[in-house]
């Protein structure tokens, strides 16, 4: 009895001996249909040699495959239309790749930071060759208040470092990335030095509004605070060869690990400083230090929002849109959505970098301390 069915695209045929087979893959397991040898197996309609009751169950075989074949596609577009909405826009951060990564480029990044460190003792630490000292010495004549003066080494800070900051599009395109970079750090770097050293060597001068040092458990608070923001303080080390100019230096806009807490972290772990060395130290010169820094950061993170939008237009305004500058808020009202395993974005070299310096840090404080009381400034 000779019985009608539908043969799938996805069939193919063959001559073999006086029969032709029709191996049907999209089947569980491919079914071999004996046809005349005068049918054509190109047609979609093939008249078959079959019982009836077995081509009905064939077909409604095909017929459950290709649904569930449409229901596969349904929910795949479904998944990508999802992962369409929630994709990066921007830059995957603290990403480390050690195969990408040239022998050469960490010899030369080596050779460029012992170079700055060298320029940087004889131009501005060294105490008989270099000016630090002659500048520390012009910012305390303007006033006898070790407050004042701190406030304003923050403040020369904080503009030629913000200003250039916001001059960099420009500045960048008169004389290249590298060379704007080596402007940039050779300004900021023996300023930031200058103001941290003074901080150290006048941290006890002011009026001392409280004493908290031994409250129990507060030192173990203040230990915990310090590496947090020790940690949130330091984005930069994402990529250290542009950092020293060996790489083209490149405006980021990072938007995985700690940005999708804070899109702000480097302010973040400068208030979280502050605040715990201030309760700590409890002085009115760190007072003063702390109102400085913070504000210094409030504005760049103002500052660097506004020139984020400015390079990426749209794509930072979507990046803005699921993060937040206070943190973990754009977690918890549910515009960030943290991906699955998340904590694995932060088992990479330049976290686990930060980690050790902040460490390494932390127990050289005697010796950072006795060294900063060399310098006499």
């Amino acid at each position: 009895m000779a019985a009608a069915i539908f043969a799938p695209r996805s069939c193919t045929s063959q001559s073999h001996s006086r029969k032709f087979y029709v191996r049907c893959f999209s089947l569980p397991k491919f079914s071999r249909l004996h046809l005349d040898r005068t049918a054509r197996p190109s047609l979609l309609i093939t008249r078959l040699r079959i019982n009836p009751q077995k081509t009905e169950k064939l077909r409604l075989r095909v017929v459950k495959a290709e649904a569930e074949g449409e229901k596969a596609s349904r929910v795949e577009e479904n998944e990508f239309a999802k992962n369409e909405i929630t994709s990066l826009v921007g830059e995957d951060s603290a990403k480390f790749d050690p195969s990408q990564q040239k022998v050469s480029s960490w010899l030369y990044f080596s050779g460029v930071l012992g170079l700055v460190l060298y320029v940087l003792n004889v131009t501005w630490i060294d105490n008989s060759t270099g000016f630090g000292k002659s500048y520390i010495d012009a910012v305390s004549r303007i006033s006898d208040s070790p407050e004042v003066v701190m406030l304003v080494l923050t403040l020369i800070f904080a503009v030629v470092h913000s200003g250039l900051a916001s001059l960099r599009d420009t500045g960048e395109k008169l004389i290249g990335e590298r060379a704007y970079r080596v402007l940039f750090a050779g300004l900021s770097l023996p300023l930031a030095l200058s103001t941290i050293v003074y901080f150290i060597n006048h941290r006890y001068d002011g009026l001392q509004l409280w004493q908290l040092q031994d409250f129990p458990g507060l030192h173990d608070l203040i230990w915990f605070s310090n590496f947090v923001s020790f940690l949130l303080l330091y984005p930069s080390t994402f990529n250290l060869l542009e950092v020293a100019a060996v790489d083209k230096p490149k405006m980021h806009l990072w938007e995985t690990g700690v940005m999708r807490i804070t899109r702000h972290p480097q302010m973040v772990g400068q208030v979280v400083w502050c605040l715990s060395h201030t309760l700590w130290i409890g002085n009115s010169v760190v007072v003063a230090a702390s109102i400085g820094l913070i504000g210094h950061h409030l504005f760049g993170a103002w500052n660097g929002d506004r020139r984020l939008a400015m390079r990426y237009g749209e794509a930072f305004e979507a990046v803005k849109s699921r993060t937040s500058i206070i943190p973990f808020a754009a977690i918890l009202d549910g515009r960030q959505k943290l991906p699955e395993k998340y904590w694995k974005e932060f088992i990479r070299l330049p976290y686990m970098s930060i980690t050790v310096l902040t460490l390494g840090i932390y127990f050289a404080h005697p010796l950072i301390r006795a060294a900063s009381s060399q310098l006499h400034w």
